[in-house]
């Protein structure tokens, strides 16, 4: 699929809280829609896309939601949720595909200035 990047700021686990000063990247690859399904049957939307590498190791984990997929300049996707545990081979992370918003973003951000 099509060579992404991941990024994300790791969030401690634990309290008392210290916030992270490092960005974490990671490239990953959009994951078919057909082969997504096959390792999420009937969990998928049409507003979500999947994302991940094939032998596991790298992709977002717990903590990680709301943090940009970006492919070749442009957000494509939002991280949503995933396998647990994290990067578990052939199970792609989950993102909310920006595209599917585009109208409903315009209109707010057209609302709103």
């Amino acid at each position: 699929g099509r060579s992404c990047t991941y990024m994300s700021a790791p969030s401690p686990l634990s309290f008392p809280v210290s916030l992270p000063d490092t960005l974490h990247c990671a490239n990953i690859s959009i994951i078919s829609t057909d082969s997504c399904n096959k390792e999420y049957p009937g969990r998928l939307m049409n507003t979500m896309v999947c994302a991940g590498v094939e032998g596991g190791g790298t992709n977002s984990c717990e903590g990680d939601s709301g943090g940009p997929l970006v492919c070749n300049g442009t957000l494509q996707g939002i991280t949503s949720w995933g396998y647990d545990p994290c990067a578990t081979p052939n199970m792609p992370a989950v993102f909310t595909k920006v595209i599917s918003y585009k109208d409903w973003i315009q209109e707010t951000i057209a609302n709103n200035p």
